[in-house]
């Protein structure tokens, strides 16, 4: 980061308090890690995507405006069931996202909801 605004990274540090940037690699962007996430869930949890129920992401860097980023993850993960929407609220979106999760399954909408926080903002 220090290379990339001309500064030290103890200058960085001491007034952001920020140790560490990720970059975003050539071609990834918030579907991609965001699909990449999901494929990981369900291989941790031996689930099938016909069991997911919602995708809610949470981004203010989608790859475009339409489709939505859950419908896109939806269809990267063969998720025939899911229905999905993004919300955007920047910095408190994943616990908007993560709220709105709990209660569509406290109210019974939906059994399984996979919650996807991501942003590019690097890229």
């Amino acid at each position: 980061m220090e290379k990339l605004v001309d500064t030290s990274d103890e200058w960085i540090q001491a007034r952001t308090g920020i140790h560490e940037r990720r970059m975003v690699q050539n071609g990834e962007t918030t579907v991609t890690m965001s699909t990449n996430a999901v494929i990981d869930l369900i291989k941790t949890y031996n689930l099938s995507p016909d069991e997911i129920d919602t995708i809610i992401v949470a981004t203010i860097t989608p790859d475009m405006i339409l489709p939505c980023s859950a419908a896109l993850i939806q269809k990267n993960i063969n998720a025939g069931n899911a229905w999905g929407y993004d919300l955007s609220a920047a910095c408190s979106g994943f616990l908007f996202a993560l709220e709105s999760g709990a209660a569509l399954i406290e109210s019974g909408r939906s059994k399984k909801v996979v919650v996807v926080g991501a942003d590019t903002m690097s890229s």
